[in-house]
């Protein structure tokens, strides 16, 4: 089930917590039902493809370990678990039509990666991309918060920068455990890929953060965040270039450096100082 990947759901509170809607008890547990359904989603989608690539897995040096690679469990108890958890993302998504679309639409998504496109290049990405900005809709018009145009670009922007990342880490393996996409991915290329997708970023972000409607919600604090996302950028950068990345949500929490620039961003944003 990978609960480490929950983090990755945590896009789904980016509408809440920019719009200061925590203090709206409705709201705030309508993006909480949110949360646990794609929490139950992307695990399902995970299990589902563990059991799809059990057999390459096993050749892995580390996802040899997996509970499927491995032999540890069954696949009939895997795809039961998995029919468990898709039925409970339904219950908890159930009174929420625009919910349950998007939910549908990462299971499509995440199914045809896993089975064929993550053979395609920049596709794969692409795909990638899309789970992260399904949740972020899934916090904002599934719950009724209006979205920003510049928030909507930045999380799209840094989806794909993590997208890109994680295949230049990955390229660091050894050619017998590679992903067959990598082949179609020169090692200067990635470089531009991520280049371009971490100039965006920190460029839609810098524009959301002294927008009008930012400015009026939240005075000049965004405007101190941009450099602490500038710093953690390029300190994940920096780690993926050491072959660090592969896995997004674990190595993001690893990094002390990137941790902190986390504790910071929060500090300036919650500060009534500024």
């Amino acid at each position: 089930m990978r609960p480490h990947q929950w983090l990755k759901n945590g896009f789904v509170f980016a509408g809440l917590v920019f719009s200061q809607s925590w203090r709206d008890e409705p709201t705030l547990a309508r993006v909480l039902l949110a949360f646990a359904a794609f929490c139950c989603t992307s695990s399902m989608v995970y299990i589902l493809n563990d059991w799809h690539d059990r057999a390459s897995d096993a050749l892995h040096p580390t996802k040899r370990h997996r509970p499927l690679a491995s032999g540890a469990v069954s696949a009939p108890l895997a795809l039961a678990l998995a029919f468990g958890l898709l039925m409970g993302a339904a219950m908890l998504a159930s009174g929420n039509r625009v919910l349950l679309v998007l939910l549908g639409m990462y299971v499509v998504l995440n199914l045809a990666y896993s089975w064929r496109l993550k053979q395609v290049p920049v596709v794969d990405v692409s795909i990638i991309a899309s789970g992260f900005m399904l949740r972020l809709l899934a916090g904002t018009v599934a719950v009724d918060i209006p979205p920003s145009r510049w928030l909507l670009l930045t999380g799209m922007f840094v989806a794909l920068f993590l997208g890109f990342s994680k295949r230049k880490a990955e390229s660091f393996h050894e050619a017998s455990v590679q992903r067959a996409v990598l082949a179609h991915y020169p090692a200067a290329l990635l470089d531009i890929f991520i280049a371009v997708t971490m100039t965006a970023t920190l460029t839609t972000y810098s524009l959301f953060a002294t927008s009008p409607e930012a400015q009026l919600q939240h005075g000049e604090r965004l405007l101190y965040t941009v450099p602490v996302v500038i710093f953690g950028m390029l300190r994940y950068t920096y780690q993926v270039s050491r072959g660090h990345g592969e896995d997004v949500a674990r190595d993001l929490l690893r990094d002390p450096w990137i941790v902190g620039a986390g504790v910071c961003w929060l500090a300036i944003f919650s500060s009534r100082w500024l």
